[in-house]
């Protein structure tokens, strides 16, 4: 593990001694209202040595929303595996590294895995901050089971897709799954063929905006809802599992 006096963010205790070390912090930003970031997130970005952003223009709004500077630089699924080295060697280096998305927490289908897993592995602490996520209010507020419950995110657009639908068909817990608004309707076809008209399911989208919106009920009623209105925003669709017998 790297640590340094001069970075006074986390404290470790080792053989009675305190070290100060270097730190990977993974900030959730808000998926609509900006009153969602949290004061802590706020202090962590205001601090940090270096941000990671998915993209420095929609990160660089919500920097400047804030009275925010600090270094950044992009780090998204295109360029992740390349740089991924370089970034856990300034960590290693002794640097405070926050790295953020567009919106929600990384990692979470958005980049931060990678690196993450590459930070543990090189002996450099990771701390994730509680934080805003598109998936949480969609499942409680769908009024479905969320005692028990799976995370799906984006289905595979072609390749695997079908076979994917056919592995979770039998599926008993509240399924969770991400979908862009050019095939919502295509998405929810698929799912009466696979699960049946009548399987009750709640679809929100623009979670925490101002046109936040959650449409229960079957999914026929779901399906009719959105081809008489056009899908907009980002949508979270929450499934019922497969009833008990």
């Amino acid at each position: 593990m790297s640590c340094e006096k001069k970075v006074p963010t986390f404290a470790v205790h080792m053989h009675n001694y305190m070290y100060f070390c270097a730190m990977l912090y993974v900030v959730p930003t808000p998926i609509g209202n900006l009153e969602d970031i949290t004061a802590r997130a706020l202090k962590v970005l205001s601090q940090a040595d270096l941000i990671l952003a998915e993209d420095t223009r929609t990160s660089g709004l919500l920097l400047k929303h804030f009275d925010i500077r600090r270094p950044m630089l992009s780090y998204h699924k295109f360029n992740e595996h390349h740089s991924v080295a370089r970034f856990v060697e300034r960590l290693q280096q002794g640097e405070n590294i926050a790295v953020i998305s567009d919106a929600g927490t990384p990692g979470i289908s958005d980049p931060g895995f990678l690196i993450a897993r590459e930070a543990i592995r090189a002996g450099v602490q990771v701390s994730c901050l509680p934080g805003p996520t598109a998936l949480v209010p969609a499942l409680v507020a769908s009024g479905l089971p969320c005692d028990r419950f799976c995370f799906e995110g984006f289905l595979p657009q072609k390749k695997g897709r079908q076979t994917r639908l056919q592995e979770l068909a039998e599926e008993r817990r509240t399924m969770v799954f991400y979908e862009s608004p050019y095939r919502v309707v295509k998405t929810l076809t698929q799912f009466i063929e696979v699960f049946g008209p009548d399987r009750q399911v709640s679809v929100c989208r623009e979670i925490s905006k101002i046109h936040e919106e959650c449409v229960r009920g079957s999914l026929e009623e779901a399906l009719q809802h959105f081809t008489q209105n056009e899908p907009r925003g980002e949508f979270v669709i929450v499934l019922g599992g497969t009833p008990t017998p």
